[in-house]
């Protein structure tokens, strides 16, 4: 489950060390609260001297992968901890039966368009983990066009219609001369339909123009007025996406002083950088992975938060990004099964609605 970004070790964890360091990880997932020995040998029923214990956790932080945050008080798992049980340690978990129907069951109900599926995605991660549930919308390039409409809504003036196979209607005006009659305007609107039907809007207007021959000649000016507004379309919805329960972010403790708060506060309305913190997450492969914290790029991420993303695919291509953002202490093999679980329902789903 490996990221972009990670921690590598030219010598791995002994036994002894990646049991103690997951035994910490797991229980300061669950408490927030350092851990110490003790803690470690009672809660996890270690056959381990409390003593042998600090030794180990010693040698741990020694290593980057643990740090005290008093002289007197117990380990929590930095970064580079995190980021081993990750790559390492973790199992991910397997949702219960219950726990899938509740999610597949959010997709039964009536959904109108691509759009309200994603706004449901991101509602449902959110609701599930208790945590922001962050979606980014297709890329309306890869969109299909199903219907052209070309009406005159005043003697200068035309306006297209473009219906998507995302189940979104794109129209804009737009100024031409000469006049258009009604006559013209059905031509190239039937031109449009029955030849260009299934193109995708990115390469749209250049598909367009490559077949614009004689037979539009008397056209043309209308066809490329018709064509520079289409030029238009794919820039409206360019890295869209959909946020919810961001307000979960505050109710952990790693949240509550203001300095936290407010730089996640700044990355939240920060969408670009939301959406280059999914595909940091995503690994090579595209499976579902982590990104910790800032993990080597600084512009990116906010210190102490977690993501967990995935792709989610139509026709079994990668169309878009589903993840969950929270504390850097999150529950990731509980939260990487439901982003998993959650893509692939998603996917299923919107490749039944673009057909």
């Amino acid at each position: 489950m490996s990221g972009k970004n990670q921690v590598t070790r030219s010598v791995p964890l002994n036994e002894r060390e990646q049991v103690i360091l997951q035994a910490i990880i797991n229980s300061y997932v669950a408490t927030a609260e350092p851990v110490g020995s003790r803690t470690v040998v009672k809660r996890f029923g270690l056959d381990l001297s409390a003593a042998t214990v600090r030794n180990v956790m010693a040698d741990l932080e020694e290593q980057g992968y643990l740090q005290q945050v008093h002289t007197s008080s117990g380990r929590i798992p930095t970064d580079a901890g995190y980021r081993y049980y990750v790559d390492y340690l973790m199992k991910v978990q397997q949702l219960t039966q219950s726990e899938r129907r509740r999610i597949e069951g959010e997709y039964e109900k009536q959904l109108n368009d691509v759009d309200d599926v994603l706004r449901r995605t991101s509602h449902l991660l959110a609701l599930v983990s208790h945590h922001a549930g962050l979606v980014e919308a297709l890329d309306v390039e890869q969109a299909r066009a199903q219907r052209f409409e070309l009406m005159r809504v005043s003697d200068e003036r035309v306006a297209v219609l473009l219906v998507d196979n995302f189940g979104s209607v794109h129209s804009l005006a737009t100024a031409v001369k000469p006049t258009a009659s009604s006559e013209q305007l059905m031509r190239l609107s039937n031109f449009l339909n029955q030849n260009f039907q299934g193109a995708t809007l990115g390469t749209l207007s250049s598909t367009i123009s490559e077949k614009l021959g004689d037979e539009l000649s008397e056209q043309r000016d209308l066809a490329h007025s018709v064509l520079s507004i289409l030029d238009m379309l794919p820039q409206r919805r360019e890295k869209k996406l959909f946020l919810e329960g961001a307000v979960h972010l505050f109710e952990h403790p790693e949240f509550q002083s203001i300095e936290q708060a407010r730089e996640v506060f700044g990355l939240l309305d920060e969408h670009d950088r939301l959406i280059s913190l999914l595909r940091k997450a995503v690994s090579e492969d595209g499976s579902p992975a982590v990104f910790i914290s800032r993990e080597n790029d600084e512009a990116v991420g906010v210190d102490g938060i977690g993501v967990v993303a995935s792709p989610y695919r139509v026709d079994g291509k990668p169309v878009g990004l589903i993840g969950i953002l929270g504390p850097r202490r999150m529950p990731y093999s509980k939260l990487t099964a439901i982003v998993q679980h959650t893509s692939e329902v998603v996917g299923r789903f919107l490749t039944r609605l673009m057909r």
